[in-house]
């Protein structure tokens, strides 16, 4: 694999910037909207909730935010990358490359977006007068482990998308769902303990949470949610290689 990303590293590295000028293409304020975006969603947000949940929840703002930057990465990485085989079939389907790094490239570019969005971030977390500690390196952990936990999901619904269109739809309808499910503008406060468990079978609350304990609470999260970011993370690749691998040589025949 690695043999023949190195042999490849030319394609992907124009795969990258291929996606990443093709989201602004035509656009006044290109790459600014990276950083305008997440704004504009947080004052919607903030705006709708703040008087139900704001009042009660410290730092609702950062609360808030940190829930959008995360769930948007994973929305964005995965609904690109569920596009990305069928967007990049008149390579392939000419070309002998590997697969996978259409997959990879539009979640690079879904990386960098992160990336940006987390620019802002900061400077509301520092402007919200929370102090910056030496576990903030900490959130490297479920950055690293969302990422591969989207590539994962990006090779099932892609796979998936080559075989059943209406994949995209109902993914649609899925993410919408979880956006609610993942507690972005509201808290738990008001759940049983045990419903406030359920919660966790989301794998992107996970990650959010893991987020708000070291920037809001100045937490280091527990072992055990260490331990589900990861794991998450890894079942979710091994699943994803699995119908890569298995499929792989079918995708032609439903370009």
């Amino acid at each position: 694999m690695f043999e023949k990303f190195k042999k490849y590293r030319f394609l992907f590295e124009e795969l990258v910037k291929r996606d990443f000028k093709k989201k602004y293409k035509r656009t006044v304020l290109g790459m600014l909207w990276s950083l305008i975006s997440p704004l504009l969603q947080l004052m919607v947000l903030v705006l709708v909730f703040q008087k139900f949940f704001g009042r009660t929840t410290e730092n609702y703002m950062i609360y808030v935010f940190s829930g959008l930057v995360v769930f948007t990465y994973f929305s964005d990485a995965t609904q690109g990358g569920m596009r990305s085989l069928l967007a990049n079939a008149g390579i392939f389907s000419k070309v002998d490359v590997p697969k996978y790094m259409f997959l990879l490239s539009r979640n690079i570019q879904a990386l960098l977006n992160f990336g940006l969005s987390l620019i802002i971030y900061f400077i509301l977390v520092g402007a919200s007068g929370i102090h910056f500690h030496f576990s903030f390196l900490l959130l490297l952990f479920p950055a690293v482990c969302l990422t591969v936990f989207n590539i994962g999901v990006g090779m099932i619904l892609s796979a998936l998308y080559m075989f059943f269109r209406d994949i995209e739809y109902l993914y649609g309808v899925f993410v919408m769902l979880l956006n609610y499910m993942s507690a972005i503008f509201y808290t738990l406060d008001p759940f049983s303990d045990s419903t406030k468990m359920k919660f966790y079978i989301n794998p992107v609350y996970a990650y959010i949470n893991y987020f708000r304990k070291i920037v809001i609470k100045n937490e280091i999260p527990s072992l055990r949610l260490h331990a589900l970011c990861a794991g998450y993370a890894l079942v979710m690749l091994a699943v994803g290689s699995f119908i890569y691998k298995k499929y792989n040589y079918k995708f032609l025949y439903y370009v």
